[in-house]
């Protein structure tokens, strides 16, 4: 054994871990490695040489080559492999070493962790980061929460290894508990929605204008150097525009039709209705994923109901600045659903978040950056309290000179046939939020009228049930 000792020690080496922790490197941290596959500890080596990195295939060497008190961090799938690895550890860890589950870990997981190593003396947080491998490497978003002590001894090398945005790293400590990772997973939710927008704006190009994929690509080229520059608008330009070496057509073309989740989607889905907060756009785009697996079933029913050549009657140019308008108002109402979902954790579950300051580190190195988190930063500065992004003054004007576009585009897709469901899920919710009375109160009657679950009277205290018709004259539908 060397008698080299490392700062920070990195469980996992996949292309997430490794380059977190050459990143690392990059800014002068003695880093250590461990991965039960040798080929991966040799490669961290290789891509590290020149900095003070070591890659491990044994964990008690990895854990006796760190400093104390030892700061590790852990990027593995989440789920049982995180538990498998803590249980590993635990024994060769002392009081006072830090633990840092950076994967996409469930919150409820992590709350667990939280307590069962706090017990024993261990600093535990889990930290979201986003940015994929070229963030991991160059400066990605990372959102951690837990033990503050914890993310004080870490900030220094966070701060340095994060992506920045106007000299201003993109990292704060989220908030106690599992703050961290509920926040990266409403991001991954807001994430599947403007994927599922941007695709559904692919079928609108592609089968209702019968653009081409060069076309397609200068639309969404033209798109991202203005307001709705972001990201993921950025790579779908490549992406339209990529051709394997030697081959005649783009590589999208030859890519199934069939698109594959980790389950973050999902999780936020079901965590909004725990909490009773609407996000229709990423509820759909969660259903939209799962739709897409039954390939031989939307064979089956597309024949049985042709769908007929789908081609849009419209002036191509006109749509064309309708669609940028209806892409732009869905955006803000997407990103309005998670920030929204977001302010009621905060409450519920004690988590006390800086809502601009998330707005901020999202700015930056994570796959969902676009030029409107600006305005969403620009919004809770202004407003800390702000419970929903859509009542901000400058957001509404930007809303609603967008909302027009919004209503063309989906009425156009409509009638040639074209599924957009995103995009209606998206104007439904800001035309239901916008509704003074709802018919929710036929619902309440009706609740009651079949169950006695009583309703409430508008100006009245109190609940009340009504026996709407003689309970001998109630149809029990028995033959």
């Amino acid at each position: 054994m060397s008698d080299q000792k490392y700062t920070i020690g990195m469980i996992g080496l996949g292309t997430m871990g490794r380059n977190l922790l050459l990143n690392m490197a990059d800014h002068d941290v003695a880093v250590a490695g461990y991965d039960t596959d040798a080929s991966k500890a040799e490669l961290l080596e290789t891509e590290g040489k020149g900095h003070t990195v070591k890659g491990f295939v044994s964990l008690p060497d990895f854990v006796q080559s760190l400093t104390s008190p030892r700061t590790i961090i852990m990027l593995v799938p989440a789920g049982k492999i995180v538990d498998s690895v803590i249980s590993n550890l635990e024994p060769l860890l002392n009081e006072g070493d830090i633990l840092i589950d950076s994967g996409n870990s469930h919150f409820t997981d992590t709350d667990r962790r939280v307590t069962e190593l706090q017990t024993k003396g261990i600093h535990f947080f889990g930290m979201g980061i986003s940015g994929g491998e070229a963030g991991a490497r160059r400066g990605p978003s990372m959102m951690p929460g837990g033990d503050k002590h914890a993310y004080e001894v870490m900030k220094p090398i966070f701060e340095a290894v994060a992506a920045k945005v106007d000299g201003v790293p993109c990292v704060t400590y989220i908030g106690p508990g599992a703050s961290g990772h509920f926040v990266k997973m409403v991001h991954n939710g807001i994430e599947y929605g403007l994927m599922q927008l941007i695709a559904e704006t692919y079928s609108l190009l592609k089968n209702g204008l019968k653009l081409d994929n060069a076309a397609i690509a200068d639309v969404f080229d033209q798109w991202n150097k203005g307001r709705l520059q972001s990201f993921l608008i950025d790579i779908t330009v490549d992406i339209f525009r990529y051709r394997a070496p030697g081959a005649d057509h783009e590589l999208l073309d030859d890519i199934k039709d069939e698109a594959k989740a980790k389950g973050t989607g999902k999780w936020t889905s079901q965590a909004s209705m725990d909490l009773e907060v609407p996000i229709p756009t990423v509820d759909t785009a969660v259903s939209q994923r799962d739709l897409s697996k039954y390939k031989k079933l939307r064979e089956q029913t597309g024949d049985l109901y042709p769908s007929g050549d789908q081609k849009l009657d419209v002036n191509q140019d006109e749509f064309l600045k309708a669609l940028e308008q209806a892409f732009y108002a869905s955006m803000i109402i997407t990103y309005a659903q998670g920030m929204h979902m977001l302010y009621k954790a905060s409450s519920a579950y004690a988590y006390q978040l800086k809502l601009e300051e998330i707005a901020q580190i999202w700015r930056g190195g994570c796959i969902i950056r676009s030029e409107f988190l600006n305005d969403i930063y620009n919004a809770y500065r202004t407003n800390p309290d702000l419970e929903l992004l859509l009542v901000d003054e400058n957001v509404k004007t930007l809303l609603s000179e967008a909302i027009p576009g919004a209503r063309q585009v989906i009425t156009a897709a409509v009638t040639a046939g074209i599924a957009v469901p995103a995009y209606a899920s998206s104007l439904s919710y800001f035309d239901s939020m916008r509704t003074k009375r709802s018919t929710s109160n036929l619902i309440q009657a009706q609740r009651d009228y079949f169950g006695a679950h009583l309703y409430e009277l508008i100006g009245q205290e109190g609940s009340f049930h009504t026996e709407w018709v003689p309970k001998e004259e109630v149809d029990l539908g028995e033959k």
